[in-house]
């Protein structure tokens, strides 16, 4: 049987119809339309569906829409502003963090929530908080320096500073 959600996506609320055994993966890109969310392995083992929901990465490939009700959910499209790139998504570009981007979304959710809560890691932090965040065109040496400068910048503070 088919149920109407809410669901605040990047700040904006969508009522969406979903069935109980529909997976928010799908949901997002299928019937919301934001397709930065990617569809990987389907087991969680990658980390390529990975979206913050309250403020934490979830595996959005194991995660039943339909549990997500009234939830903030983040995705990739939500972290632009005006047309401006999230910090960490400079970062990623200025060091070559991405290849073929792929992973690269999932990749900057779980690196957002890693720096929200140590704003300045070190590189056994990234290893241990990215761990689940598979990437096979890099050697994840440029993805921990891009971690590492976007913490860096919003530890340091000034005029470029920005709530990570």
């Amino acid at each position: 049987m088919k149920q109407v959600i809410e669901l605040i996506i990047n700040g904006e609320p969508s009522e969406v119809i979903v069935r109980p055994n529909e997976l928010l993966v799908d949901v997002i890109r299928d019937k919301i339309g934001l397709t930065g969310t990617k569809k990987g392995c389907g087991a969680g083992d990658c980390g390529a569906c990975t979206v913050l929901m309250e403020g934490k990465p979830i595996l959005s490939c194991l995660t039943l829409a339909i549990s997500c009700q009234g939830k903030h959910i983040e995705t990739i499209e939500g972290l632009a502003k005006d047309g401006t790139l999230h910090p960490l998504q400079q970062t990623f570009v200025k060091k070559g963090a991405i290849q073929c981007g792929y992973c690269t979304p999932g990749m900057i959710l779980s690196a957002k929530a890693l720096l929200r809560k140590t704003p300045d890691p070190d590189p056994e932090d990234i290893r241990y908080e990215m761990a689940g965040n598979l990437c096979r065109c890099t050697g994840y040496k440029k993805i921990m320096e891009a971690i590492i400068e976007a913490g860096q910048g919003a530890h340091e503070g000034g005029p470029e500073r920005v709530r990570i």
